[in-house]
């Protein structure tokens, strides 16, 4: 599916708001793009910047010119992108865009266009300026700011920016289209959970980082359902050392410990369903739930402790050390 035709179909708001502003030349200088965990809020973003620079726009972006393609490539000259995913946005990070911004336009378009994914994700410093800069923008300059939580965006950010609402697809419909695309079904379970475009969900169940994660994943379910001496054998010198030598050698960003966190997650709650006589999410891995809710007495308090790591994981904390603690206490409480 083209990305335009997921904008007309599944966020008609967007798509209408974006195309009027285009039709009629009345583009606000930043739009600020909020929905839930999964949707694909940097790619909106990314193909809205590509609508403003597109050779043949239809009347969004084509996704196929030059121009469209150096975007996709971060090759274009007047376009910065700031990502809060890959870690803290600090202040010498705007200040790149504020610097460059303030020349001439490099590119004959004479459009400048910046995207910072998950404004959440800034320091104060950061925040501050950003604030200035977009109070008073250089002419044809254009900012698509994102969150997944519109609550943590300071107000004065909120009240510079014209919001644009995504919606959450449900995820029997993003796992139905995935699975006819040709997405295993035991893939598309489990990317569900992150990715809430079918497409996007296709390209990662491919990804080198989600495949190592899955294995990392289904290996740590394995030792859980041993004594409590092998699991903590396995997961110390096996899966935490894997763990971590994935995340220095991939170049997949899907790689790293909230999203091993949440795959140990969502295994969890499955398991904890199936103690309740409650129906599972991830039934191509029923063997596995099904063992581990046989083995573990206490799953609800291993998941609210899993849950208590994964919100920390952001802050200056020792992620090995904290995954270690988390493994240490789920087995002496259930092994």
């Amino acid at each position: 599916m083209r990305f335009q035709d997921y904008l007309q179909t599944y966020q008609p708001l967007v798509f209408q708001t974006f195309k009027n502003a285009l039709e009629s030349g009345r583009i606000s200088h930043a739009y600020l793009l909020s929905g839930e965990k999964g949707v694909p809020l940097l790619e909106t973003a990314t193909y809205l910047a590509k609508s403003l620079l597109c050779d043949h726009p239809n009347p969004l972006a084509c996704d196929e010119c030059l121009s469209c393609k150096r975007i996709s490539h971060h090759t274009y000259t007047d376009f910065i992108l700031l990502d809060g995913k890959e870690g803290q946005i600090k202040k010498g990070d705007v200040q790149e865009i504020v610097g460059d911004f303030s020349k001439t336009p490099l590119e004959a378009k004479g459009i400048m266009i910046y995207i910072i994914n998950l404004v959440e994700n800034m320091n104060v410093q950061a925040i501050n300026s950003l604030l200035k800069f977009l109070e008073e923008p250089p002419a044809n300059t254009y900012a698509f700011l994102t969150t997944e939580n519109e609550t943590k965006v300071l107000p004065t950010i909120l009240s510079r920016c014209e919001k644009l609402r995504m919606l959450l697809i449900p995820k029997d419909v993003i796992k139905k289209e995935a699975i006819e695309n040709g997405v295993k079904e035991e893939d598309a379970e489990l990317l569900v959970h992150f990715f809430n475009n079918a497409d996007i969900l296709k390209e990662k169940s491919m990804d080198e980082g989600y495949l190592i994660l899955k294995d990392l994943w289904l290996r740590t379910l394995d030792a859980l359902s041993k004594d409590s001496a092998t699991a903590i054998f396995v997961f110390e010198s096996g899966i935490l050392p894997a763990l971590n030598e994935a995340k220095k050698k991939s170049s997949s960003s899907f790689v790293n410990m909230q999203n091993y966190l949440d795959l140990l997650a969502l295994a969890f709650k499955d398991a904890l369903s199936k103690q309740e006589k409650q129906s599972v999410s991830l039934t191509s891995y029923i063997q596995k739930i099904t063992i581990l809710a046989n083995t573990l007495p206490h799953l609800g308090s291993s998941l609210a402790e899993i849950l208590k790591i994964r919100s920390i994981l952001n802050t200056n904390i020792n992620s090995s050390l904290a995954l270690m603690h988390l493994f240490l206490y789920i087995t002496e409480e259930n092994l």
